[in-house]
């Protein structure tokens, strides 16, 4: 009894962390569509794909150590957005570029073959509602991971007719605005 108590924990186990160890596939490199500028295949190596977690949604994390490669760069990043997409600005570290990296851009997509909308639903005007419904709708997003130094905000142009989501300072103010508690 005690042998087979012990064999169901362990095959209960296992399956337990395949699960968490699938919801992500990972390959470090680049591998987005051939259809992208010319201009971003030098930064496949630096950059790495996740695949997941639900639908096979797709996440290109291309990281930048360099102020100048970032900069001549981010026009380019711009053109696989799509329109009416946001560009979501965070701070590292992020999940998606991995801890040790603390500038870059996420490109966040559906899953390969899905058509992408030329715009998100109309009735939607509530930028971070919008952002929330960019992986229903079938969007292309950018998530900018800004560093200050690397990625600076200053010396890049956003573009104007893009709903720009600020979460940089987001768990500060959560902090904040919570009772003290006496």
């Amino acid at each position: 009894m005690k042998t087979t108590t012990a064999f169901l924990a362990a095959i209960v186990f296992c399956v337990a962390c395949s699960t968490v160890y699938a919801l992500y596939g990972v390959s470090y490199e680049g591998t987005w569509p051939k259809s992208w500028p010319k201009e971003l295949e030098p930064l496949r190596k630096q950059s790495r794909t996740l695949e997941g977690p639900k639908a096979p949604n797709l996440h290109y994390a291309i990281r930048f150590t360099k102020r100048e490669e970032f900069e001549s760069a981010w026009p380019h990043i711009l053109e696989v957005k799509s329109k009416g997409a946001p560009v979501v600005l965070v701070r590292g570290p992020n999940f998606f570029l991995g801890e040790d990296s603390k500038a870059g851009v996420v490109v966040h997509c559906p899953p390969a073959g899905t058509k992408t909308p030329e715009v998100p639903i109309p009735a939607q005007t509530d930028a971070s509602v919008r952002r929330m419904n960019t992986t229903y709708i079938e969007l292309i997003y950018i998530e900018l991971i800004v560093d200050g130094d690397v990625v600076d905000l200053n010396r890049i142009p956003l573009p104007a007719d893009t709903p720009i989501i600020d979460e940089r300072f987001k768990d500060e103010q959560n902090k904040s605005s919570k009772p003290s508690g006496k």
